[in-house]
């Protein structure tokens, strides 16, 4: 039995749907977001952060795949409660019943980094590591499609989408089917455990040069529009302590801007994974 938590989300429904193509066992861990579950796969609707919940996700799982995470979605989860507790609580679960942990995390995870999500996973991480059980880490950049969505998003009538912050740090951003592909094949290679693997997508490219590739592809003139950072300071001290959701995107968007930029080196693994262009000049479903 291989348990997939967030297994309804953007990530976690893609490697469900592939692992029942490969007819493996499959068991959804969800707090409820809605998704499409594939036939013949069990469900069990709860928060990592129960562990009664989590008593009943893991029984008889082989492997455990961690998709969850707190920065957006149902309830009052946050990166600190759901992607570093959430996960710590899920490892636990897992070495109780001798189950290996593939976790997905993201690049930049680090103690010092300015990314509020890449601290708390990067914490998630240690705690994995420091466990008897088998472990494998996946650290995927950015989700091409995401962002694209994000920016098309705040176009609207204007075709000219929303930049926050400089914009400039160059992200690898990564297809969504790339790093499903990737958790997929190291829960199933056992050799990949005790190793951690970036998955990042074949070039580097701000969120501005993203911006303006999404308004080549549609035909769109102009420049993008901009929400420089004194506006975001302002509206993280503001709006986002009444919303903490808007605040942690506000914050992210100007901590992004703080990234250091990631090594092109980790681009040589990246061969044969979309890029940008493709993902954009792809059929979408509409709406």
């Amino acid at each position: 039995m291989i348990v997939v938590a967030g297994g309804t989300g953007r990530l976690g429904s893609t490697v469900v749907q592939r692992l029942r193509q490969q007819d493996h066992e499959v068991r959804v861990f969800s707090r409820g977001m809605t998704g499409e579950v594939p036939p013949g796969v069990d469900v069990v609707h709860g928060d990592v952060r129960s562990a009664v919940d989590l008593e009943r996700a893991v029984a008889g799982a082989a492997v455990v795949i961690s998709a969850v995470q707190g920065f957006a979605g149902p309830g009052r989860g946050d990166p600190r409660s759901v992607d570093r507790q959430g996960n710590l609580n899920l490892v636990r679960a897992a070495g109780r019943v001798g189950a290996d942990v593939v976790l997905v995390s993201v690049t930049h995870a680090a103690p010092d980094s300015p990314l509020e999500i890449a601290r708390e996973k990067y914490a998630a991480e240690q705690g994995l590591r420091d466990s008897p059980i088998g472990w494998t880490v996946v650290r995927s950049a950015a989700f091409a499609e995401l962002w694209i969505e994000l920016l098309e998003q705040t176009a609207r009538r204007s075709h000219r989408p929303l930049v926050f912050g400089r914009g400039q740090t160059p992200l690898w951003w990564v297809s969504v089917e790339d790093v499903a592909t990737e958790v997929v094949r190291v829960t199933l290679d056992r050799s990949t455990r005790g190793r951690t693997v970036d998955v990042v997508g074949p070039e580097g490219l701000g969120l501005e040069g993203l911006a303006r590739r999404v308004m080549v592809a549609h035909g769109w003139t102009g420049s993008p529009r901009r929400v420089p950072p004194a506006l975001l300071h302002l509206g993280a001290a503001t709006i986002g302590r009444a919303v903490p959701t808007v605040g942690r995107q506000l914050r992210a968007a100007l901590a992004m801007d703080a990234l250091s930029a990631e090594d092109p080196a980790a681009a040589h693994a990246a061969a044969g994974r979309r890029s940008v262009d493709e993902l954009l000049a792809a059929p979408r479903p509409a709406g």
